[in-house]
């Protein structure tokens, strides 16, 4: 048993893993990252998961979209034999006297790679069988592609390396030693090696047996009796034709990058980070194998470069506002300029024409539902997708069971996110619809249209083409642009919703002039000062401060920034508005910041981190117009539609270790959504007690998974098909029937 335990451990796959765990932490860590994001304990509430256990490649999960992940995770396996190859062969000479010593330490290194391949078959199984309730001869179909998709890559390598490889029998058989790449390639942070001294037992890891090609134990063999340069040049031979493939598969990744256009070559976002993955593999070995334990101090001097070259116009490649103009001077932002604008002609004239568009919109809706009907004020939260389709389908069936008064009766939506993603889509089928157009906005295929995936060609653009800085082009509006993955986002949104949003901010102006349509306010936020940037095609200066502010001059300060009014002279007219309905939904590293033509420059981010749920804007805009408000209705109706449920489990704070309770005082900074929460409620409050409870209304839509498993709904660009059933059921539970009973009550149907 002894001698058992003696031939296990010195066997050389052990030896192997033992000699990573002890020497390649950095190239370890790549595997757990991975790890995390597929089982969902990294990136879990923005989906990153179903990426990999849910994969689409043209819109479809299918054989063919795991078959592509199984190709990228076959060359992950392989970037991974490559690096190791190169960093750890010098340990075990025996390597070199093998014939396809590179084949025999793939197979010995292969602890590893089938430990985790294992681990992602059976979480996409358990995943396809517990959560999306596919049929066992699918699952087995899936997960045979992956397989496949897998050894294919492994066999395009195998057959590489088997033409291109030499090893001790070519040149056995040619009588002749390889050329001298020993001078050449020594790396600058090694010594050159004495191999003579190498090939002792003294200075090797030992082994005692290794597997074969057939998977059978073989005895290690001396080669003290090999000329050592022989030795080393088979290895360097070996560790060229390595980085020629690493150097392909790099360039492969930047031309898809550059390809983003074609559906065609937007692979799944799942094998897009297993090659970026592959790449990091060869990167971090390249480093170890240069400059040994001085690899540490390299990369911080590579991310200080980086960080340096990229403050140069010529390496920055921000994102902009598409539709507006950077190639004159900026405006001035300042907050002397902003407080200006408080008590002046233009926020009376921005009054006095929004009145107008109000009473318009009231004189469109006729006798049918009285002298003073009620009016409704639409908020929905963010939370990507899964917000889009709550907000979508509580709208569809509202209005529905209205007879259509809901979209006619609301005077204005706002919101952040995901949620008006939906309404915007809902309120331009709604234009369409009351123009003639063969339009009815109550149909299921809008709300399947808005749920389609948005984040794998996020995630694939993220990976191919921004992480090495966006350096295609494209023009709009006659200005040019970069392409990265803001764009990206606009262009699937765009392509989901059938081109209907496709348009310049400005040409919802006239519609909403003429009260054809609601009002729609979009309210990113400015990373630099925490203010709300508003956005609309109307003049909304009387959202910049507070009604009292405008009144007594310095009172309060300034928090929000009419767009417009700002940028007028930069084309915000031209802005095109999926660029709108995108800075109003940029999750940071999810979605680029925009920047703006402003100096200083400034940045917007999504509107959830400065009101997650539209409540602001609603409650300033019933301040600035409850006079007409008492005069021409009869109250206000203000709906929250929100995919969060309100009031949150507590946690406890107890059972903390020392580093734990270190932290534990910021977790607050999590609970920015409860923290809002908390400071609607006091605002709906006031606004009760300023138009009175007989001419106020609220009526809340809550999300609240529904199944069994209660997996909620993340708040990604993705939604898996039993989360969209998942957020649809929700409308079934009682406290959603109640709220749409009292709406109906509300618009005048029993």
């Amino acid at each position: 048993m002894r001698s058992f335990f003696k031939q296990l451990y010195y066997a050389f796959p052990v030896q192997l893993l033992l000699l990573h765990i002890r020497s390649n932490l950095l190239l370890l860590s790549l595997w757990f990252f991975l790890l995390l994001l597929m089982s969902g304990s990294l990136g879990r509430r923005l989906g990153l998961q179903y990426l990999f256990l849910d994969p689409e490649y043209l819109g479809k999960v299918d054989f063919l979209s795991f078959y592509i992940v199984g190709l990228a995770l076959g060359g992950f396996f392989m970037s991974w034999n490559l690096t190791t190859y190169l960093l750890t062969a010098q340990y075990f000479p025996f390597l070199a006297s093998l014939a396809r010593p590179f084949t025999k330490f793939s197979i010995n290194n292969l602890l590893l790679p089938l430990a985790f391949g294992l681990f992602y078959l059976l979480l996409i199984g358990y995943f396809q069988d517990q959560y999306q309730s596919w049929p066992l001869s699918q699952i087995i179909w899936n997960l045979l592609a992956l397989v496949l998709g897998s050894l294919t890559l492994i066999f395009g390598y195998s057959v590489y390396f088997n033409f291109t490889n030499r090893d001790i029998s070519y040149y056995q058989r040619a009588a002749a030693l390889p050329p001298n790449l020993v001078s050449l390639h020594i790396s600058p942070g090694r010594r050159n090696a004495d191999l003579d001294y190498m090939k002792l037992d003294r200075n090797r890891i030992k082994v005692l047996t290794y597997l074969g090609e057939d998977l059978r134990p073989r005895l290690v063999r001396s080669v003290a009796h090999y000329e050592s340069r022989l030795l080393l040049n088979i290895f360097k031979q070996n560790h060229l034709n390595a980085l020629a493939l690493q150097l392909i598969t790099m360039m492969s990744l930047l031309i898809l990058g550059y390809l983003i256009e074609w559906e065609i070559f937007r692979i799944p976002a799942a094998a897009s980070i297993l090659i970026l993955c592959s790449l990091l593999i060869a990167f971090i070995g390249a480093l170890t194998y240069w400059f040994a334990e001085w690899r540490a101090f390299v990369i911080i001097l590579i991310l200080i470069g980086i960080n340096y070259l990229t403050s140069f116009a010529i390496f920055d490649h921000p994102n902009h506002a598409y539709g507006l103009r950077y190639d004159d001077q900026p405006v001035a932002y300042t907050y002397d300029k902003l407080a200006a604008v408080s008590g002046t002609e233009q926020v009376a004239k921005d009054i006095r024409a929004t009145e107008g568009i109000l009473s318009r919109r009231l004189a469109k809706l006729g006798p049918a539902v009285g002298a003073k009907p009620k009016v409704v004020l639409l908020c929905a939260s963010g939370g990507g997708l899964k917000a889009a389709a709550w907000s979508t389908y509580v709208l569809q069936v509202a209005d529905s069971l209205s007879q259509g008064r809901l979209f006619d009766q609301t005077i204005l939506m706002t919101g952040a996110s995901g949620g008006m993603l939906g309404m915007a889509y809902l309120r331009e089928l709604y234009r369409r619809q009351e123009n003639g157009d063969s339009v009815n906005l109550h149909q299921r295929q809008y709300l399947d249209h808005i749920c389609l995936d948005i984040l794998n060609t996020v995630a694939f653009t993220l990976v191919s083409n921004d992480i090495f800085l966006p350096w295609s082009r494209f023009e709009y509006n006659g200005y040019p642009y970069f392409k990265d993955r803001g764009y990206a986002m606009e262009q699937q949104l765009n392509e989901n919703t059938g081109g209907v949003l496709d348009k310049p901010l400005a040409a919802y102006r006239d519609p909403e002039r003429s009260g054809n349509i609601p009002l729609l306010y979009l309210n990113p936020a400015i990373v630099n000062d925490g203010r709300q940037m508003v956005i609309s095609p109307q003049g909304v200066t009387f959202m910049m401060l507070a009604p009292l502010g405008q009144q007594r001059g310095d009172a309060f300060e300034v928090d929000a920034v009419d767009f417009r009014w700002l940028l007028a002279s930069k084309g915000a007219d031209s802005l095109r508005f999926l660029t709108a309905l995108r800075m109003n939904a940029t999750y940071p590293y999810v979605l680029p910041t925009v920047r703006l033509p402003t100096t200083p420059e400034i940045a917007l981010i999504d509107a959830g981190f400065r009101d997650n749920y539209g409540i602001l804007a609603a409650t300033r805009f019933i301040q600035v117009f409850q006079n007409w408000i008492r005069e021409n209705t009869s109250g206000v109706v203000l709906v929250q539609i929100s995919s969060s449920e309100k009031i949150e489990q507590i946690t406890a704070s107890n059972a903390k270790g020392m580093i734990e309770s270190l932290f534990n005082p910021l977790g607050i900074a999590g609970k920015v959504l409860a923290v809002q929460e908390f400071q609607h409620d006091t605002n709906m409050s006031l606004i009760n007690e300023l138009l009175g409870p007989e001419r106020f209304e609220l009526i809340r839509f809550i999300y609240q998974p529904t199944n069994d498993k209660q997996l909620e709904a993340t708040v990604s660009f993705h939604l898996t098909a039993q989360e969209k059933e998942d957020v649809l059921g929700a409308l079934r539970l009682d406290a959603n029937k109640v709220s749409l009973q009292r709406l109906l009550q509300q618009l005048g149907n029993k």
